[in-house]
């Protein structure tokens, strides 16, 4: 009875030894959630560190969900922001624990952010929030549990039509920041408000009047374009996830490049087409109404509410310059104030004519301003650019992310 007794013990032991290592195995697995999205440039640098974590911690689990083509990893990606409190703005998306990081650097940044938030859950068994997340059959179905390898990089470099062979390395936000800019603010629509503007200004004594509204309507000018900017940024950033959102915006910059192109061939006069001499006789004489009033605070008033009007009739007729911009910022993994940052100098760029010509004319009272040939030239540079952008944003828009 005793020899029984003892062999039934030693038959149990060793079944809960192997149960045991199982269970403490189970629970020292981590799981990290990596949310990419196809062609999406900072994801693929992500993939190889990611595949060097796995084999640095055999404990942990690597999952990863395509966003752009899988509308299910898309809401698995959202309701994974929803419980960690924050908004998703772009990807890739990582989550290990309690912990998230969005967008990717380099390995010595981010790449040390994630090894410190899966050494943070190894060490203390975190919460590991995906766990309830998870549908299984959707787990099996559309996620693999190891990092591919790096599988599709971008090529060094691109034939453009016209253009030609370009590096794309060398492809800068900044710089294309700058050129979009620049182009936008050869948009005549504002520039023949500002121009009768100051021709009336000069006709003032009051030298300080004259410099607070025309400065009131450059700012005012400026701050309508940010606000609109932003908005769209935003909104974008919120529903940039969707492809055909991205495709109808590369559809409107190849829309704008051809009217761009048409502009520069066919009309040799580059004034606003959207507002035609009517309405452009009855905004001179509300500007004339408004500039010569008494009260300085109603003049002051009008000139910005005038201003406010005439810019947003210029959004229409920039041929979706701004749109395509935001549209490009929201693709490149940012952080916020950046976003911000690049807005504020595309503006800047974009209210440097308008600058040039109100300071050289309250400087010397003589009136001046921009040759047509140049807006025409613009036309010409700003056509074949936003044909090449509206192009890649269809189908390389990996080759338009910044970050």
């Amino acid at each position: 009875m005793l020899k029984k007794t003892l062999f039934f013990l030693f038959f149990i032991f060793t079944l809960i030894i192997p149960l045991q290592n199982i269970l403490a195995q189970e629970a020292s697995t981590v799981s990290v959630y990596f949310f990419w999205g196809e062609g999406c440039p900072h994801c693929e640098k992500e993939k190889p560190f990611l595949e060097k974590m796995r084999e640095k911690y055999p404990e942990l689990k690597i999952h990863e969900f395509e966003i752009w083509n899988n509308a299910d990893n898309r809401q698995l990606m959202i309701d994974f922001g929803k419980k960690l409190n924050t908004n998703v703005s772009g990807v890739p998306f990582t989550v290990v624990g309690e912990q998230y990081v969005i967008g990717w650097l380099d390995e010595k940044y981010t790449g040390k952010k994630i090894e410190n938030a899966i050494q943070c859950s190894i060490n203390n068994h975190c919460v590991d929030i995906g766990a309830d997340l998870i549908n299984p059959d959707l787990n099996s179905k559309n996620q693999n549990n190891t990092v591919l390898e790096e599988s599709s990089l971008i090529p060094e470099t691109m034939t453009l039509p016209i253009v030609g062979e370009i590096k794309t390395k060398n492809l800068s936000l900044p710089l294309l920041t700058i050129i979009l800019g620049a182009l936008d603010g050869f948009n005549p629509c504002a520039m023949w408000t500002l121009l009768f503007l100051i021709s009336l200004l000069l006709g003032m004594k009051d030298r300080k009047r004259m410099w607070i509204l025309g400065s009131a309507f450059i700012i005012a000018s400026a701050t309508v374009y940010f606000l609109f900017m932003a908005a769209w940024l935003n909104l974008l950033l919120f529903i940039g996830f969707i492809v055909w959102i991205r495709v109808i915006i590369g559809l409107v910059a190849l829309g704008g490049g051809v009217y761009n192109l048409r502009e520069f061939f066919v009309s040799k006069q580059s004034g606003c087409k959207v507002t035609g001499d009517e309405k452009r006789q009855r905004v001179f004489e509300k500007l004339k109404a408004i500039t010569q009033k008494q009260q300085f605070w109603l003049a002051l008033g009008g000139v910005i509410i005038l201003a406010a009007a005439v810019n947003l009739v210029e959004l229409i007729c920039s041929a979706g310059f701004p749109v395509v911009f935001t549209q490009i910022l929201a693709l490149s993994s940012l952080a916020k104030w950046q976003y911000y940052l690049y807005m504020l100098l595309y503006i800047f760029v974009f209210m440097l004519d308008d600058l040039f010509v109100f300071f050289v004319a309250m400087i010397t009272l003589q009136m001046t301003g921009i040759s047509t040939k140049y807006t025409r030239f613009s036309h010409l540079v700003g056509g074949i650019l936003m044909v090449i952008i509206g192009i890649l944003l269809i189908f390389k828009p990996e080759w338009l992310m910044f970050g």
